[in-house]
């Protein structure tokens, strides 16, 4: 337990960092654009070489695929949900009071486009809250249980390491721009560090010998998640702010995750 314990803690640190230095400085939208990018890289080959992989030899191909679609089917919905939840409510004007004013119409357009582009950094930041937790769980139970069989997973904690960094700053930084409260921030990273710990010392305990296939379906589940926060967040939120460097930095990381998979 104390293994599973040291390496759980390891995996959930970057989270609480990050929260904190997203919260207290305001970086450039371009290095956290970059930041975001290069998690995305590092998740890819996490998803690619540990989870989808690893879920196909556990389980067979049907039962990865059911688990990868399931994830990527609840991470859509709940990001849905979020963007929906986030959206600011549309205030009843009476028609007579725009009439004849172009100007007024101008200033209410504008009003709106900077509503919306705050409330959608605002989602993006639970958005990303709610991957890092969805693949989070079932990546920090595959760990656990590479420790409790001893094949090592030390690939799999420097995907999470390297990936859960840049996601909790950007995130963080993303809520404290549509005015959520610097302590909600940090307890709500912090709740999710907690909970990544304690997969970790469940993957090293109880499911150590668990039956293959059940260990096979939460790992797809998280494939699922990661491809699904890859396509409708991290990608497209680095895509809008950091312009074509961030195609270098996502291959920088992929490169370096895949080159610590080899260790």
């Amino acid at each position: 337990m104390g293994t599973s314990l040291v390496f759980g803690l390891i995996a959930s640190t970057p989270l609480i960092i990050g929260s904190l230095i997203g919260i207290r400085f305001s970086l450039p939208k371009r290095v956290l654009a970059i930041l975001l990018s290069f998690a995305a890289g590092s998740l890819i080959t996490a998803l690619a070489f540990e989870l989808f992989l690893d879920a196909y030899e556990h389980g067979g191909l049907p039962i990865a695929i059911i688990g990868l679609l399931v994830g990527a089917v609840v991470f859509t919905v709940l990001s849905a949900l979020l963007d929906k939840w986030a959206q600011p409510k549309d205030q009843d004007v009476p028609a007579d009071e725009y009439e004849g004013s172009a100007k007024l119409d101008t200033d209410a357009a504008a009003s709106d486009q900077r509503a919306s582009s705050a409330s959608k950094r605002g989602a993006a930041g639970l958005a990303l809250l709610a991957a890092v937790t969805l693949d989070g769980v079932p990546e920090n139970v595959a760990l656990g249980v590479a420790l409790g069989e001893g094949s090592g997973g030390l690939a799999l904690l420097a995907a999470i390491f390297v990936s859960n960094l840049p996601e909790a700053l950007v995130g963080s930084s993303s809520m404290r721009s549509q005015g959520m409260k610097k302590g909600r921030i940090l307890g709500l990273w912090t709740i999710c560090a907690v909970l990544l710990v304690a997969a970790v010392v469940i993957g090293a305990g109880p499911l150590s010998g668990a039956d293959p296939q059940t260990i096979s379906l939460p790992l797809a589940f998280a494939a699922g998640a990661v491809i699904a926060s890859l396509a409708d967040t991290l990608m497209p939120e680095a895509y809008e702010h950091g312009g074509p460097a961030v195609a270098l930095s996502t291959a920088a990381g992929f490169v370096l995750a895949f080159a610590l998979s080899l260790m």
